[in-house]
This record gives C-alpha cells, structure tokens and sequence, in this order.
C-alpha cells in the first residue's frame, strides 16, 4: 500500500511539474511572438524609410542632372547595399560544416 501511495505522490508530482513547466513555456512562446511581431515592424519602418531616403536623394539628383543619370547614381549604391546585406545573411546562414 505504502508503494502504491509513494508512486500516486510521485506522479502527482510530476503532474504539477509539467503543468508550472508548460506555463512557462506558454509564457516564453508569447514573449517570442511579441518580440518577432516587433522586429518584422521595425524592419518594414526601415525599409519605408529607406526607400524615402533614396527617393529623396533621386529626387535632389534628377534637380541637378537628368533623370536618367539621377536613377544610375541611386540605384549603383542601393545595389551594392543589397550586395552587402545578401552576403551577410549568406555568411549567417551559412551551414559549418
């Protein structure tokens, strides 16, 4: 009888382990989701506001030169930005093997 109540205490145990566990692990996945909500925003801002920042810098240029010349200097340093950005993340998840 002492071995039957020992076990029915150890899985009862065990029973609010798992649920104080899956509690924190309900916590920790909203954090992640709240955190991932965050950065896709901040990343769409900085692509708006990168975007504006180079139509200001064409719409300066093509003032001074001629629109073609104007879209020829915007686009060389955004495409090499690009480069840039595309290498990094080809390094970040690159496998290490």
């Amino acid at each position: 009888m002492k071995i039957l109540t020992a076990l029915l205490e150890s899985a009862a145990a065990f029973l609010r382990l798992l649920e104080a566990e899956g509690r924190i692990l309900r916590r920790s996945i909203v954090r992640v989701g709240w955190a991932i909500a965050f950065i896709v925003i901040a990343s769409l801002l900085v692509l708006a506001a990168a975007g504006f920042f180079l139509v200001g810098i064409y719409q300066y240029l093509a003032a001074q030169l001629s629109s073609g010349a104007a879209s020829l200097l915007v686009s060389i340093p955004a495409l090499v930005l690009a480069l840039i950005f595309a290498r990094i993340v080809n390094r970040w998840t690159d496998d290490p093997k």
